[in-house]
């Protein structure tokens, strides 16, 4: 062979080797052409997806570890602008269990438009929602088959960590964008089954968000699946069953409505507003926005009832518990239940190196909480971290030191079975969260009353978490008319 022959084989070779497509690329390959091929849907403009299905109650179930609440989902309809980047996705929920909202079934309606989220409420009035609600949604736009490979055949995209587990191939995605994900294929039939990302829970920490996808069907010349699973971690939060779909469909108008594109963007979580009310000697409401607190003067150290929602909140609470009594310390905090919205602000309790006061039923989570990394949106607790003091409650409890004197009670009914309800004996007070609130709606209230009774507690006062100090004859009788008017 001559010497200009060697060449071109070399050359040849070369080409070769540099047209292969890279293991990373190949499973991408792979999976568009399972669908249908990559040039269908590098075209494909809009989908519309409709279908039922269950939701599930993350965070806000009975107890810590149970997950039997849940929403029976019908007429839900996603509208997808897949190159615009747009979504809108709209659903009817009816709780399968007793609802601080009632049974009556809800309609939502929410979407994301290139840097807006918006959430559109029962009378068409539409609000912007916070920036990282809105990442989120433009996170959920690419768990879907579709949408994830067409992302991922971007000659922009960055692909890397091909491998196999377990009867799949994964592979990495980073889009042009900056949005990392995991597509996950079949072995076998290389369809996608599941596009998984990392994101930030307020209670949770790091976590991974994937959406499963099973029983394909051809839908405009493309594979599309039919059922669709939803979790966080390992905790199912949504299940759908499709009835429908299509491909480059009419989507309706996707854009985001005016009241919600003109408002500012909201970075992050608004300052938080707390409002004192003095409710007796040592007894302070720190109330202000939709969850509030109680503040309780003892001899020699101050103790609070319930750090909520998140970093923010928790940790005005405390400055202004330190505010109002600055000479003597802030030593623990009473939590009245496990659900979220309530136990959100403990970590950063924990970090300002707060015992935890809480029902026995809890501290398995919260010694869970404690020690779950926060890498993606850093919090108080991991700026700053302390070891968790917990104390379970299992029996009825007194606090006191003849300044002060607090009942504490295990508390189980409908709503949350591992609660702590606060009783004043002297102020005649009796503090709770969610099991009621004054007004007409009352799912809860029926068992806090007849567990009230059995107790022959003297009681002036109810102090809900979430609403206005009520006199507890408003309590008996809001009871009473919510009873009457189910009958």
């Amino acid at each position: 062979m001559t010497y200009r022959g060697c060449l071109a084989l070399v050359a040849a070779a070369l080409l070769a080797a540099c047209s292969r497509p890279t293991p990373e690329q190949q499973i991408v390959n792979d999976a568009a052409a399972a669908i249908g091929g990559a040039d269908r849907i590098r075209a494909v403009k809009t989908l519309v997806i409709e279908g039922e299905g269950t939701q599930y109650n993350l965070g806000q179930d009975v107890t810590p570890s149970a997950h039997g609440q849940t929403f029976t989902v019908t007429d839900a309809r996603e509208a997808i602008d897949v190159a615009g980047g747009r979504m809108r996705i709209e659903l009817t929920r009816k709780p399968n269990f007793a609802y601080f909202q009632g049974p009556q079934p809800q309609r939502l309606a929410q979407g994301i438009d290139g840097n807006v989220g918006y959430n559109v409420g029962p009378n068409g009035a539409a609000t912007r929602v916070p920036d990282a609600v809105a990442n989120d949604r433009r996170d959920a736009l690419l768990q879907y088959p579709i949408t994830a490979v067409r992302a991922a055949l971007d000659p922009m995209a960055k692909l890397a960590n091909a491998r196999t587990e377990g009867g799949e191939s994964l592979v990495d995605v980073t889009t042009a964008g900056g949005q990392a994900f995991t597509l996950a294929i079949d072995a076998t039939t290389k369809l996608p089954t599941r596009v998984a990302a990392r994101a930030d829970n307020t209670n949770l920490g790091d976590v991974v968000a994937a959406t499963s996808f099973a029983d394909y069907q051809d839908a405009g010349g493309l594979k599309m699946p039919a059922r669709l699973t939803i979790k966080v971690d390992d905790f199912t939060t949504a299940e759908y069953r499709v009835t429908k779909q299509a491909v480059d469909a009419d989507t309706g108008d996707l854009a985001a409505p005016a009241d919600a594109a003109k408002a500012p963007a909201i970075a992050s979580v608004p300052p938080a507003t707390v409002a004192v009310e003095q409710l007796a000697k040592g007894v302070w409401y720190l109330a202000g926005q939709s969850h509030h607190s109680v503040l309780l003067e003892f001899g020699d150290h101050l103790t609070l009832i319930e750090t909520p929602q998140n970093d923010t909140r928790a940790l005005a609470v405390i400055a202004k518990a330190r505010e109002l009594v600055p000479n003597k310390p802030l030593t623990e905090v009473i939590n009245s239940h496990h659900h979220f919205d309530h136990s959100g602000g403990l970590r950063a309790a924990m970090s300002e190196g707060l015992t935890i006061i809480t029902n026995q039923g809890n501290v398995a989570l919260y010694e869970e909480i404690a020690k779950r990394p926060h890498t993606i949106v850093p919090d108080a607790l991991a700026k700053n971290a302390k070891p968790l003091m917990v104390k379970g409650i299992s029996e009825d409890t007194v606090l006191s030191d003849g300044t002060m004197t607090v009942n504490l009670y295990p508390f189980s009914g409908p709503h949350s079975e591992t609660m702590l309800l606060t009783y004043l004996p002297r102020e005649r007070l009796l503090v709770e969260a969610d099991v009621y609130n004054p007004g007409p709606v009352q799912s809860f209230a029926a068992n806090l009353l007849e567990q009230l009774k059995k107790r022959n507690l003297r009681i002036d006062r109810m102090v809900p978490l979430h609403a206005k100090v009520a006199p507890y004859a408003q309590f008996v009788k809001d009871v009473a008319a919510a009873q009457a008017a189910a009958n």
